[in-house]
């Protein structure tokens, strides 16, 4: 074999934090603070702060692979962590401040952290979990002082960083670890490496995915403690793109402040976020400049086709609807539609637009039947999708769910998908939410997102109900917008335009807010919990006796 002869140069981390420092020194890093105040820092900053981090950490015997953990919003500080651990050898562990204190005690202890940077706000969350991590051995609070335990800020200022420097690092060394949101059985940990972070934010910032430039100004609302912000971070690392943080403040008003005040032109978060924005867009039309915002990305659960052409047509704001996962660091799909399908309606645009779309450079993509069958795309096949690449990943931390990797080398990811013959994805439903009402399957994702399209709804959620004939039957919780109703008549009647008869939900159930996950998602299982038995209570009171 003729081997190519190119230089062996690693793809690391190291080499983004360097690139910041002698590229873009003045670019700002903004973070909105506790108490609505916003600090700004350059990339320099950010850079002789994490060299100060690094060659403290080091001091207290922080090495190679020993696990660093942030329980923390998204901040400057963060971004220090995010560059300067992964670059001194040592491991970025994210904790996701959303769950239950005895869940991040069992992830600290899983993961056997041994520095813990914490917010000050976050204190009575740490100590609710403190004595269930035996292996912590330094605690760090990062914007205030708390007797007891360290002081960022002074760790920072004593740190003598004069005679560290980097080390050299293999382009696989670990970088960063997060786990799974562990809606379904404990959480596990996927293992990022430089590499796979590396490759990750080259192609996300490529024109055709999220086309991230140095004349950006990014603000990240997915948090920095889920699936790396989805790479947002590095990625304007690579660029030198203006960052912006909104702290804990993720309400629209404070979202919507930040993009007019900052100028920001490039935005990611989760579907519910951008449905709260929308909803407040549409009441106070003119409150708000969003002339500099070019595109918002979303992802983390089924963006409505309603919310993207909302943005779009009363707004003029682009969303580009992504999919991807923890395990696949985490971007794997974006929903554009190609030049070379020539002119198409406005609704199969749309259809495209609002789909995961198809995968983005690297990324392989198939779709297998209950026996292991690879189906054909043909957008009728339903079958759990299964993906490759370079940052997808091959195993789990502490080598748990072995059953997700196949022999053949994929990973299941659990969602049940129709492929097109054009390669674009479409989720049904995650396989553990996925509707069997007498032996047909029913898409709870479907009937969301044509829920969400009646003008009185701001949010839905169909969930399975147990039924004593047809085993299961879809029940929706519905929240309507301010000042607006529907019955139960009006909804099914909007959504048997569009499906069989036998698709439409038993039940409706109002709520003022759908149960979410950690990250923001729709929590099903919350609903199956308190709704579950819905009909089997209607049909013991259409049978009693009188």
């Amino acid at each position: 074999m003729l081997t190519g002869r190119m230089m062996d140069f690693p793809l690391t981390v190291t080499h983004l934090l360097e690139r910041v420092r002698t590229f873009f020194p003045g670019v700002q890093v903004v973070s909105r603070r506790g108490d609505r105040s916003l600090e700004r820092r350059t990339y320099k900053d950010i850079y002789t702060r994490g060299v100060r981090l690094a060659a403290a950490l080091a001091k207290l015997g922080v090495g190679p692979g020993d696990r660093v953990a942030t329980l923390c919003w998204n901040h400057g500080e963060h971004l220090e962590a995010y560059l300067a651990v992964p670059a001194m050898g040592a491991v970025l562990h994210t904790l996701n401040l959303r769950l239950a204190p005895s869940e991040i005690g069992y992830i600290a202890n899983h993961a056997k952290d041994r520095v813990l940077l914490v917010d000050k706000s976050l204190l009575p969350l740490y100590a609710k979990f403190r004595a269930d991590v035996p292996s912590l051995e330094h605690v760090f609070v990062l914007d205030g002082k708390e007797e007891g335990l360290g002081h960022y800020e002074s760790l920072i200022a004593n740190s003598d960083p004069s005679g560290f420097t980097f080390p050299k690092l293999d382009e696989n060394t670990a970088a960063m670890l997060c786990y799974t949101s562990g809606t379904t059985g404990k959480a596990k940990g996927v293992l990022y490496s430089h590499r796979s972070t590396v490759l990750h934010a080259l192609v996300a910032c490529m024109r055709d995915n999220l086309g991230i430039g140095e004349d950006d100004v990014v603000l990240p609302v997915v948090p920095m403690f889920h699936a790396a912000a989805w790479g947002l971070p590095y990625e304007a690392a690579a660029t030198g793109a203006k960052l912006v943080f909104p702290g804990p403040h993720l309400d629209p008003e404070s979202i919507l402040d930040l993009i007019e005040r900052e100028r920001v032109t490039f935005a990611g978060g989760v579907p519910t976020i951008w449905i709260g924005i929308l909803d407040r867009l549409d009441r106070e039309r003119g409150r708000w400049d969003l002339s500099s915002l070019r595109r918002m990305i979303v992802g983390g659960a089924a963006a409505p086709p309603a919310m993207i052409d909302g943005f779009a047509k009363r707004h003029g704001i682009e969303v580009i609807h992504a999919w991807g996962m923890t395990e696949m660091n985490p971007l794997g799909t974006l929903a554009r539609v190609k030049a070379g399908m020539g002119t198409i309606s406005e609704q199969r645009h749309l259809a495209y637009r609002s789909s995961q779309g198809y995968p983005v450079v690297f990324v392989e993509q198939r779709h297998v039947s209950d026996d292991g069958a690879v189906l054909p795309w043909d957008n009728a096949s339903m079958g759990e999708l299964e993906v490759r690449g370079p940052w997808v990943a091959s195993t789990y931390f502490g080598d748990e769910g072995a059953d997700r990797f196949t022999n053949d080398g994929w990973f299941k990811t659990g969602d049940v998908v129709t492929i097109c013959p054009e390669g674009y994805v479409r989720i049904c439903d995650r396989s553990k939410d996925v509707i069997k009402s007498g032996g047909e399957w029913i898409s709870s994702v479907a009937l969301e997102s044509a829920l969400m399209a009646h003008p009185a709804v701001l949010e839905a959620a169909v969930f399975a109900a147990t039924h004593p004939k047809w085993s299961e039957r879809p029940v929706a919780a519905v929240v309507f917008r301010e000042g607006m109703r529907a019955s139960e008549d009006e909804l099914a009647t909007h959504l048997a335009a569009t499906f069989p008869k036998y698709w439409l939900p038993d039940a409706y159930v109002v709520l003022p807010q759908i149960p979410r996950t950690s990250t923001g998602k729709f929590l099903k299982t919350k609903l199956r919990d308190d709704f579950g038995s819905i009909l089997e209570k209607q049909e013991e009171r259409l049978t009693a006796p009188p």
